[in-house]
């Protein structure tokens, strides 16, 4: 097929063109099948004469963002910015390096030029994204409707559907992570103080204040569900498994996003999106930042600050609406 001459930019790993023009594409992510992805790479190849590295590095960055979409049902023509959005956050909760999440938008922003010259898409939905210095890159979070419609898709007639709504009712009410989540004991419960006494990075300890309707829930659970499992000897943890262990981190992504299915949500969300809610919503409504800092475990106001830039879409949005001269 006839390509666009498209500048694709400096090779992304700051590797010369080879002097030839010739790359082996054949163990390069996205080479497997014919499609766009493949064409691109080819163009990268071919045409602007990339060097092997440089089409690895597209290739990997390409294939791993068409694996995050697969789960929705999109492929990376179909890909929106708030999907961009979505697999950079879960790139950088995964861990990786800072230069790895920038490296991997320069490859979205050129495929999707590419993709725009091409006729293949109307728009590039990267174009305004900056590169990810990861404060600028603001967390997902559900609006209040949806976390409503996600609390309610248990179904609280099961013991399963009892435990799974007392830990959504928990995320939302407390902004704990995920590891700590699991790592909830019975001793971690004080609900005459109603709050709960966690362990979260460093080890370190703190208390978390938890709402009345998220007691309930673990109340419900815990004398009308637990019995119904059986605890491994020994095990204190408040959540149990169906083999009657702690649950894992991988186990709840993956009930949080069967609920966010069944309430209909199309956001890719996780076990975070819960914690982004539960400090955005609260500074919507008021609450000190510090305080903020403190339910959320960051050792850093700077950590939290990123939630102020959350809620300036917010206040823009108030300005747009009310200022007579906006």
């Amino acid at each position: 097929m006839d390509r666009p001459p498209l500048d694709p930019g400096p090779p992304v790993s700051g590797d010369p063109p080879d002097a030839e023009g010739q790359t082996l594409l054949a163990v390069v992510p996205g080479m497997e099948r014919p499609g766009p992805l493949a064409d691109f790479l080819a163009h990268l190849a071919y045409e602007r004469g990339l060097s092997h590295n440089s089409i690895l590095a597209y290739g990997g960055d390409l294939s791993a963002f068409a694996d995050f979409l697969r789960p929705s049902g999109k492929d990376l023509l179909q890909a929106a910015e708030e999907d961009i959005l979505a697999f950079l956050e879960a790139a950088k909760l995964s861990g990786l390096a800072e230069h790895t999440l920038a490296r991997r938008l320069v490859s979205l922003k050129v495929f999707f030029r590419y993709a725009v010259a091409a006729g293949l898409v109307p728009r590039n939905p990267a174009r305004s994204l900056e590169s990810p210095r990861m404060w600028k890159i603001l967390p997902h979070t559900l609006s209040v409707p949806e976390v409503e419609a996600l609390l309610a898709a248990p179904d609280s007639s099961t013991p399963r559907g009892l435990r799974d709504r007392a830990i959504l009712e928990t995320l939302y009410a407390t902004g704990l992570r995920a590891s700590e989540l699991v790592g909830l004991s019975l001793d971690s419960l004080h609900p005459d103080e109603h709050v709960v006494r966690v362990v979260g990075k460093g080890n370190k300890e703190r208390i978390v204040p938890i709402g009345r309707q998220a007691l309930d829930a673990i109340r419900d659970w815990l004398e009308n569900g637990r019995p119904h499992y059986v605890p491994r000897r020994g095990s204190r943890a408040l959540f149990l498994s169906k083999k009657g262990g702690p649950l894992t981190r991988i186990w709840l992504w993956r009930i949080i996003r069967r609920y966010a299915a069944a309430a209909g949500i199309s956001k890719h969300i996780s076990p975070h999106t819960l914690r982004h809610s539960f400090a955005t919503h609260l500074l919507e409504h008021g609450a000190d930042l510090r305080a903020i800092q403190e339910m959320l475990g960051h050792a850093d106001i700077s950590t939290t600050q990123i939630y102020t830039h959350v809620d300036l879409s917010r206040l823009k949005f108030m300005h747009t609406a009310f200022h007579p001269r906006a």
